[in-house]
């Protein structure tokens, strides 16, 4: 299989498959994938991957978090489920049989996480 250059990837045919999500979304999405993948190797579960990515918005785009991932298309955690499991399909990733959609269900609320830290 040929290495993705994940830094330059595009994702075009992920959108052109899912066109809810945008393709800088799914961009940051493979960074947190491949951040954690490469810490120790080991398989990484949807909490990790959500909590990673919480971690990742707030530190790249601050207060303007919520706005920028709702005009990506992303409104909850099971949005980040959503686009793990196009990544998979597309080759990007891989899942093992404990993966599931409901892996990332009600892993913490959007609004809360990235509003939350710049409310007064």
């Amino acid at each position: 299989m040929e290495e993705i250059d994940f830094a330059n990837d595009s994702f075009e045919d992920v959108v052109a498959k899912d066109s809810r999500y945008d393709a800088r979304a799914y961009a940051l999405l493979m960074d947190v994938v491949h951040y954690l993948s490469r810490e120790d190797g080991k398989h990484v579960s949807g909490e990790e991957i959500m909590d990673e990515f919480k971690e990742r918005a707030l530190d790249q785009y601050g207060p303007l978090t919520y706005t920028v991932l709702t005009e990506w298309g992303l409104a909850c955690t099971e949005d980040i489920g959503e686009m793990m499991f196009n990544l998979t399909e597309a080759g990007r990733v891989q899942k093992d049989e404990n993966d599931t959609p409901e892996s990332f269900a009600n892993g913490y609320d959007f609004k809360e996480a990235f509003l939350g830290p710049y409310q007064t």
